[in-house]
Formats: structure tokens, C-alpha cells, sequence
């Protein structure tokens, strides 16, 4: 079973008149209510600096997408932690209000695939700098909205010396308490029981307070297209359990970006029930394979209407693609290991 991409994809390009927005577009965060879809997207102009904003767009259709405005929806703060840039939206909605996780540096990480692998810009720091600093370490954080235009930064959600992104929350509570998936790069070794970053799940009765021990849920496998892992979209709810899109790297996390799915227990998510041993979607066109990472699909957003499932994808981080099926089709394939 492979998702089925659509026809039309991109659809979200680069913007070329407006500059930030002008060389990047990737990595959506997606919501479905009330018959529309609501997009916030990670963009970046050709600045050097390359920093990177989030633009929203909407749609009836889920294909056609509008943008709502020449202007960033939520930028890097002027003097705050995340003044480097923001990125990669997970939306997430708890009563009247939209939590948004996003990853975030303290200074901007420069045209990064024009260096080594893994190499950034860094900050003039000294020998009293903390780490965050020294290393310019992506931490991720805690955005809430109730419409996509005012926002309240309510600040960092993970430790300050862990690269600790594709931080995800799920949608509702589970036995009383906010579950989150969470990839720490740094907890590789004997004392974590991997050796490359993979899924960890933790649960707080409080979105700012992540402070309870993490379960290590999902490892990468050595020799197999996801020797490294990590989350991509927010759980869905389903009858056979927490549907979970993830991504999985090859050639120890270097090569091509595929994407896997699993099923957690609904009663206890750090039981994984089922996970499929082959992928669902890889990169094959040039718009997936030809960009600013070649041969990259990273899912970030997905809804389900009807019996069908949407996921939003970024594609060499450079656009936006969507790809579907029915979801009875994607828990039969995952029940099937």
C-alpha cells in the first residue's frame, strides 16, 4: 500500500514576489474544520541568513490552497529564544484554542545545504555562552492561537542542550493527561537503548511541564530505508488504535527521507500494536528529489474526512505536496505488519 500522491503537486510553491517567501515553502502543519483547511507553512526567502517564517494559506478542497496574506503569519521573536528562526508547525486543538508545536533556533542557521552535513551558522559566543548558544541547538516550543493571525509565544517545551524537534502533542488527553512524541538526537548510546535518534513518548498534566521520564517507542533499524527516525504528523484517533505517520531515514541518516506508519494502543501509547516494515510514500519526482534536500518527503500535517486521510508533506524542502488514501486501506496495511 503507497500513499497516491496528488496530480497536482506542489501545491505550494515558492512565492516569487513576496522575499520571504520567495526561495522556500515546506513542512505545513494542516487543520480541517467546517469544510476548510487551514495551512501554516514554513517558508524562507533567498536571504542569506536564510531565516525562516510561517505563512498561512486556506482551502475548501484541500488542493487549491489561498494564501491569506503577503505578510508572515509568525516570525522569529526581535529578542527572544527563538529570534533565529521558527519552523516545521504541528497544529493540535484543545477547546477554542490551537496549540502549535514548532522548532526554533537562537540564531539564524545560514544556507545550510550549501554546508557539510549537519553544519550551521553559529553565533560570536565565550567561554561563559550556554550551550543553546555555542551550538546554536534547535529546541522546540509552544505557540497557541485562536485564528491563525494573534498568537501568545508561551515558550520552550523541551531542554535546552538536546536538538529535541518533531515535537508532536497528541489531540487529547489520554487517562487525564497531555501525551507528546518527542526526537532527542543527543539520547543515542547504551544508556538509551539506540544508537541513531528515534520517537520517545512522554505525558504531562500540564502543555508547558515535560518533565516526567520519556519511553523510547520507535528505533530506527540498521540496513533498512529507517535507520534513523522520527515523528512527522499528529496522531489520529481511530477504532484499531493512535495512527501515527513517522519518517525514516537511510544510510545512517543521510539518504532518503520515506515515510512509515504505526499504531499505538488507545489506552496506553507507549504500546506500539502494529508498524508496517515497508514504507508508504518515498521521494520520486523532481519535486521531491531536486531541491535544498535531494530526496526528501517529510509529512507535517494530516487530517481525515470522510474515510479519507491527508497528509501534507514538504518536498526537498523546497514546496509542498499532499498525498492520500482511505484509511480503512492504511489500518489494514499497518495491521498486517
Amino acid at each position: 500500500m503507497k500513499l497516491t500522491k496528488h496530480q497536482n503537486n506542489p501545491i505550494l510553491k515558492p512565492h516569487a514576489t513576496n522575499p520571504w517567501e520567495n526561495l522556500v515553502v515546506c513542512n505545513p502543519g494542516v487543520w480541517y474544520e467546517n469544510g476548510k483547511f487551514t495551512m501554516l507553512y514554513r517558508a524562507a526567502g533567498d536571504d542569506e541568513e536564510h531565516y525562516i517564517r510561517m505563512g498561512t494559506a486556506v482551502s475548501t478542497d484541500g488542493v487549491n490552497f489561498e494564501r491569506v496574506s503577503d505578510e508572515p503569519t509568525f516570525g522569529p521573536s526581535v529578542d527572544g529564544p527563538d529570534q533565529g528562526g521558527v519552523e516545521d508547525p504541528r497544529i493540535v486543538k484543545f477547546g477554542d484554542d490551537f496549540y502549535v508545536t514548532y522548532a526554533y533556533r537562537p540564531h539564524h542557521p545560514g544556507q545550510y545545504w550549501k554546508f557539510a552535513h549537519d553544519v550551521i551558522l553559529l553565533p560570536e559566543t565565550n567561554e561563559y555562552s550556554p550551550a543553546v548558544m555555542k551550538d546554536n541547538i534547535a529546541n522546540s516550543a509552544l505557540a497557541v492561537t485562536k485564528d491563525f493571525k494573534n498568537w501568545r509565544r508561551l515558550g520552550r517545551v523541551t531542554d535546552s542542550n538536546l536538538d529535541d524537534r518533531d515535537v508532536i502533542i497528541f489531540p487529547e488527553k489520554i487517562n487525564g493527561k497531555f501525551a507528546m512524541l518527542h526526537r532527542p538526537k543527543q539520547w543515542v548510546g547504551e544508556g538509551y537503548g539506540v544508537d541513531k535518534p528515534a520517537i520517545w513518548i512522554r505525558f504531562s498534566e500540564d502543555l508547558m511541564v515535560w518533565n516526567e521520564p520519556s519511553t523510547m517507542l520507535i528505533g530506527g533499524i540498521d540496513g533498512t530505508w529507517e535507520e534513523k527516525v522520527g515523528g512527522s504528523t499528529p496522531p489520529l484517533k481511530t477504532d484499531d488504535g493512535w495512527l501515527v505517520i513517522y519518517h525514516g531515514v537511510e544510510n545512517g541518516g543521510q539518504g532518503y527521507y520515506r515515510v512509515g506508519v504505526a499504531l499505538l494502543d488507545l489506552e496506553d501509547p507507549t504500546k506500539v500494536i502494529a508498524r508496517a516494515s515497508d514504507w508508504i510514500m518515498e521521494p520520486e519526482h523532481d519535486y521531491e528529489k531536486e531541491g535544498f534536500y535531494k530526496g526528501c518527503v517529510f509529512p507535517t500535517g494530516n487530517v481525515i474526512v470522510d474515510d479519507t486521510l491527508y497528509v501534507y508533506y514538504g518536498g526537498a524542502d523546497k514546496y509542498v505536496g499532499l498525498a492520500t488514501c482511505k484509511v480503512s486501506e492504511i489500518l489494514d496495511f499497518v495491521k498486517k505488519g
